[in-house]
């Protein structure tokens, strides 16, 4: 018997999102299940290969594979925001040859990474004078500062774990990113603190860290998430934790 059916738009009703994750990434798609667990919103995630270890030529090896990995997303509705899940990747790639790679597949889509969405938050929160926490060796950690000072924020703090393997990060505990957040945040010049990375788990420690501090906390996965709703047009008040998302 066959049987009869009828299409409406899918579930993709309100906005459907595309995400490029690291192969090596444990962190990023459980921290972001609650925060894009949104009526009519879809998030479609694909991998991209990625070495276990963090340096700028591992990074790099990235940029011929992100066309490919884009190109695994689904494309029957066309995707409104497509982010590439890496701040040090897209830090030494750079922001406008990630969404070059991108766009060759999915040509509407607007596309953001950590890199571009932390100076679009700092920007937001209308803050200058940054802590910076990375679990970077000391190459990858300057790069980031870099990307900060170009995009005319000040880097006056700047504490790293110094780690190269992406299965450290991953593990890293909790109250290990919390003390590391609020020691670096403690400077008085600090005017807000960026705890980089996606490998890195931060979310369920964001609010805790802004209340002992009094400033801003946010993270590479908080300010990407803040900045797909952003550029896909949801609303953003309420919708994650700390002050990015509820000042």
């Amino acid at each position: 018997m066959k049987l009869d059916f009828e299409c409406d738009q899918g579930s993709a009703a309100r906005a459907a999102l595309g995400l490029i994750v690291l192969k090596a990434d444990e962190t990023i798609e459980s921290e972001y299940r609650p925060l894009f667990d949104l009526e009519g919103v879809t998030l479609h995630h694909t991998r991209i290969e990625s070495a276990p270890e963090v340096t700028p030529e591992t990074l790099m090896q990235m940029k011929a594979q992100l066309t490919g990995s884009a190109a695994l997303l689904p494309g029957e509705t066309p995707l409104d925001v497509v982010a590439y899940a890496c701040t040090s990747g897209a830090t030494i790639i750079g922001s406008e040859a990630v969404a070059a790679a991108v766009n060759k597949v999915h040509p509407t889509a607007e596309v953001t990474n950590p890199a571009r969405a932390v100076l679009a938050a700092l920007d937001h929160l209308e803050v200058s004078r940054v802590g910076v926490v990375s679990p970077y060796v000391a190459e990858v950690s300057e790069a980031v500062c870099t990307l900060l000072e170009t995009g005319g924020f000040d880097p006056v703090t700047v504490g790293s774990f110094d780690q190269a393997e992406e299965a450290v990060v991953a593990r890293i505990s909790l109250n290990s990113v919390e003390q590391a957040i609020c020691s670096v945040g403690e400077n008085p010049e600090v005017e807000a603190v960026f705890a980089s990375c996606t490998n890195l788990r931060t979310l369920n420690v964001i609010e805790a860290c802004e209340d002992r501090l009094g400033k801003p906390v946010i993270s590479s996965n908080l300010a990407l998430a803040w900045h797909m709703m952003t550029l896909a047009g949801l609303p953003t008040a309420g919708k994650g934790p700390g002050r990015l998302f509820n000042a």
